[in-house]
């Protein structure tokens, strides 16, 4: 790959990661004061759902899909950069710790953007609303997920994509139903990890992703 094409491939996804930012910071504009009418009609819709069989099945996968996930990805790739560093593969070991930091960047954006919209819940629950906590937690594990394989596992990418993206819509499915979420919660936490995710990616050299073997850091 030319320099001139790694770069504007940079510039390419760094500038959509800035538009999926731009998209959620909008959108949290658009519904911290007042619910779209999506939002009301699936909260119609749901209406007391939590409350019988949908809502039980939904509190179980919730708290397999939620902030579990970031916590468990976070501490086997620390463990496994430092197995890796020790046996001098230091290649290997730095992508393991980039992609660490691309996971702590994502999952922090629930923590940083909350207070600032203070968006309520459609029912009575502790903590604000936009955006979705347990949606950052798996669209955040996802997306460190696709990096990881893209970079150590390529025959690996697709299967892991389709899995993470499934994965989150499960996500954001189980708080609707669950009705502690609005819907534009859980889009609001897609795009704002979207947007992190690729910027932050772009910055530590791990998009574009230049072949099946790590840089030397």
């Amino acid at each position: 790959m030319t320099a001139g094409l790694k770069r504007a491939l940079r510039v390419r996804w760094g500038l959509f990661g800035g538009l999926l930012f731009l998209a959620f910071t909008v959108l949290g504009l658009a519904v911290r004061d007042r619910p779209w009418g999506l939002d009301l009609a699936l909260l119609w819709a749901l209406h007391g759902e939590w409350l019988d069989a949908p809502g039980l099945v939904a509190g179980v996968l919730t708290n397999v899909f939620g902030p579990v996930l970031p916590v468990a990805l976070g501490l086997g790739l620390v463990f496994a950069a430092v197995l890796n560093y020790r046996r001098g593969d230091r290649a290997t070991g730095s992508v393991l710790v980039r992609i660490a930091v691309v996971l702590v960047l994502c999952r922090l954006t629930s923590f940083v953007f909350k207070p600032l919209f203070e968006r309520d819940r459609p029912r009575e629950y502790p903590d604000l609303s936009y955006p979705s906590g347990h949606v950052v937690s798996v669209a955040s594990t996802g997306f460190a997920a696709v990096l990881l394989c893209a970079w150590l596992a390529p025959q690996l990418l697709r299967r892991m994509t389709v899995w993470a993206l499934a994965a989150t819509v499960v996500a954001a499915a189980c708080r609707v139903v669950l009705s502690v979420h609005w819907f534009t919660d859980t889009l609001g936490a897609v795009l704002a990890v979207g947007g992190v995710g690729l910027v932050s990616a772009v910055a530590l050299r791990l998009l574009p992703v230049l072949s099946d073997r790590p840089p030397a850091a």
